[in-house]
């Protein structure tokens, strides 16, 4: 059976602290069928020089001005000939033999996904499972562990424009609703690091969050607007218990009573 073609997408703007630790995790990995693009928008620091440094590795690689996250995203997958697409950021890394776990496990199914580690100061902090029953209350499925077949960016397209924070969501409850197959790998498939945009405009993310459950569940709006309301009323106090280092309240709160399994690395 021939292993199907994975292209990778990275994004990145002036990425220079953690670019190579993504690409290498890429490159690193022990599949061999695949194919690597970068879309870098512009940067202005060492992000270029690290590219050229893996150049003869990199299928495809472009420097210059984009409209954001999404149109970058976009750039990518119009140049992905793979079969399956996956798509990591300059700030997170894979795990190794993550491209393996994906080819044999894919089969029939359009999307699959897994679980996430959080990094914060560069220590573990906890382990997010993937939850394809929450996702339409919230982003239970965290974009570096997902993987999409390309004929599926054919058919329901690519990533919106219009989101500035919640774009992936916006993708995959569109993929949710339109019944596509989606596949839980229940592993750690990849590495995020706290500080990107969605947690520092983390208002904006939940705004659209509502904006965009409101597009596709258009029957629950009153659901919408109070879940909405709970959630950032909850971020808001965890974010102050935090600040009143007393975070371990948080942890405590999330262990035994969020629908969404989070594993502390104690």
């Amino acid at each position: 059976m021939t292993s199907p073609l994975i292209s990778i997408i990275t994004i990145v703007f002036n990425g220079e602290r953690h670019l190579e630790q993504t690409i290498r995790s890429v490159l690193d990995q022990t599949y061999s069928n695949l194919q690597y693009i970068i879309i870098d928008g512009g940067s202005t620091d060492q992000t270029i020089n690290i590219i050229k440094k893996y150049e003869k590795d990199i299928y495809f690689w472009i420097s210059e001005k984009d409209k954001g996250i999404s149109d970058a995203f976009n750039k990518g997958i119009a140049r992905a000939t793979g079969d399956i697409i996956g798509i990591i950021n300059a700030d997170d890394w894979y795990e190794p033999n993550t491209f393996e776990q994906i080819a044999v496990e894919m089969g029939d199914a359009d999307i699959c996904f897994g679980d996430v580690q959080f990094w914060k100061d560069e220590q573990k902090e906890f382990i997010q499972k993937g939850n394809l029953k929450l996702l339409s209350r919230e982003i239970t499925i965290i974009h570096p562990t997902v993987f999409v077949k390309r004929k599926i960016y054919e058919t329901y397209g690519g990533f919106d424009l219009h989101y500035r924070c919640a774009m992936d969501y916006d993708l995959l409850l569109r993929l949710k609703v339109n019944k596509c197959k989606f596949k839980y790998l229940p592993k750690t498939l990849a590495n995020m690091r706290w500080g990107g945009l969605s947690d520092s405009s983390w208002k904006t993310g939940c705004r659209e969050t509502l904006e965009i459950k409101n597009k596709y569940l258009p029957d629950h709006k009153i659901s919408h607007r109070i879940y909405y309301l709970k959630h950032i009323s909850a971020i808001q106090i965890a974010k102050s218990l935090s600040q009143l280092k007393l975070g371990f309240i948080t942890r405590i709160y999330r262990k035994i009573f969020s629908p969404v399994k989070k594993i502390y690395n104690d």
